[in-house]
């Protein structure tokens, strides 16, 4: 069974791209008339780290048309109808790669559980928090109640949630949703129209509610209730997340002054990017670059570790890329060339995911290198709380129209970021490194349970942990702590 097929909280794109080959010589200078078909959109990576100034006239000649360019890491989202684009624009020396984004695309498969209305009617009973906080297990876990004596966090602090957008409209976010700074990245241009970063799907809302929802007198109450929190909408309503959609995401949040961003998903065609296969490089790079681009103006990114339940630091093989259209699957070795984007970028804060029995969860991904932290993520099969803090082991959060509980690494990197956020809440001078390193020195170590791990029936879900109590595989460095974090 397919751990992702189970919880798939974790949105992927499988794309396919077109042939780069040589233009054959004496080819046209002048713009090339497009063939008949529908219009596609393009990655476009130049060689140089800054996009040429004669960018759209080349790319026009080539048979496409600029829309839109991010000049500090020389990408270029283009458009175009012609077969040959892709050929065509490749004969400019200037360019390193040419990649179309929208032949295909995985939906991103959620599976929430909605509370009813007698649900919503239950109240806390002599706990802390909001009506429903005491099915919210995952928050005393990592102790945000005590940590919400000292403080809620700033109203200076932004988390840039990269998702599917938010719900500004839900009465446990309003509050706090930062609407100057929120953004609209489907298609690759930046739009700040609300409409364009309004959450139809609710993914986007759920993580966002983990990281802020507000402490009101209702509903649940966020890691961080007093921050606030900028939808920057990559995944679009039908929860399909395109590569021109997340090099937006990043290159916004590194020019707007976002402090976080929160990343429940893994980018790019594959869940493994191969820095040897033509058809990902011009992709994962471009990704790559915005990537480091919004770190090196101070954002500290943190992502989800992914629900495969593999070790990413060795040798794997991907056997779920491409799955749309179905029965496309096919098998192939990875090596440790090749990277889940954007967990595996240098500088990320990887979170794998526990459950209430401080497990990891069945599904979680992990290994040493890539794992910092561990955070509630949940674990309905085999790490189920008592009915006196709801009886269920997902995460409950905000949920368009409502709330919801869900499952999956998804769940707990907004964990992370939003202690992330109370560390820079408190010493908001402490540059991207500083916070990481904070946020991992803060946390509470978990040791490796005995080898080989299977949760559940012999070798359904087994993995190995590897390292010790002070940091491993399974946990990184230890399951993040609030109250740590804001009194160190």
């Amino acid at each position: 069974m397919n751990p992702k097929k189970v919880i798939a909280l974790i949105p992927t794109l499988i794309l396919v791209f077109s042939l780069i080959s040589a233009v054959p010589a004496g080819a046209s200078s002048q713009p090339r008339a497009s063939s008949t078909g529908d219009s596609q959109t393009f990655v476009v990576l130049y060689a140089g780290q800054s996009v040429p100034a004669d960018a759209a006239s080349s790319i026009a000649n080539a048979g496409g048309t600029l829309v839109y360019s991010y000049d500090e890491i020389g990408v270029v989202i283009a458009s175009s109808a012609d077969a040959a684009f892709s050929a065509n624009l490749m004969a400019d020396n200037k360019v390193e790669g040419v990649s179309a984004t929208g032949n295909f695309a995985v939906q991103l498969d959620n599976e929430f559980e909605v509370l009813d209305a007698a649900s919503l009617e239950q109240t806390a009973s002599g706990t802390w928090g909001d009506s429903l906080s005491w099915r919210q297990w995952d928050m005393l876990q990592i102790h945000v109640p005590e940590a919400y004596e000292i403080t809620g966090g700033s109203p200076d602090v932004v988390v840039g949630d990269i998702d599917t957008g938010i719900d500004y409209t839900h009465p446990d976010l309003a509050a706090n949703v930062d609407f100057a700074n929120s953004v609209g990245c489907v298609g690759g241009v930046p739009d700040q129209n609300p409409a364009a970063w309004f959450d139809n799907n609710g993914h986007g809302t759920h993580t966002a509610g983990t990281i802020a929802a507000d402490d009101n007198g209702i509903g649940i109450v966020g890691v961080a209730p007093d921050v606030k929190v900028a939808a920057i909408k990559a995944g679009n309503d039908d929860g399909y997340f395109f590569p021109e959609a997340v090099i937006c995401a990043f290159m916004w949040a590194g020019s707007h002054g976002i402090d976080v961003t929160n990343n429940s998903y893994f980018a790019d065609p594959w869940l493994f990017n191969c820095r040897n296969d033509a058809e990902q490089r011009a992709i994962w790079k471009a990704e790559q670059r915005a990537i480091r681009y919004a770190q090196s103006q101070g954002v500290l990114v943190v992502s989800a570790q992914g629900n495969e339940n593999m070790d990413l630091s060795k040798q794997n093989v991907d056997t779920i890329s491409p799955d749309f259209p179905p029965g496309s699957e096919m098998e192939r070795q990875v090596t440790n060339a090749c990277v889940v984007i954007p967990v595996e970028i240098p500088g990320v804060v990887g979170v794998t995911a526990d459950g209430y029995l401080l497990k990891k969860s069945y599904y979680s991904s992990y290994g040493v290198g890539v794992a910092q932290v561990t955070a509630p993520g949940g674990d309905a099969r085999f790490q189920i709380p008592p009915a006196s803090l709801g009886g269920n082991g997902r995460v409950l959060s905000t949920f368009p129209g409502g709330y919801a509980y869900a499952q999956g690494t998804s769940m707990a990197s907004p964990h992370a970021a939003g202690v992330a956020a109370l560390i820079l809440s408190q010493s908001p001078r402490l540059p991207q490194g500083g916070a990481q390193a904070a946020l991992t020195r803060t946390a509470d170590p978990l040791d490796c349970p005995p080898n080989p791990y299977n949760p559940g029936p012999p070798f359904l879900w087994p993995a190995t942990c590897v390292g010790g109590g002070g940091y491993n595989g399974f946990f990184g460095h230890g399951q993040v702590n609030a109250l740590s974090a804001v009194t160190h």
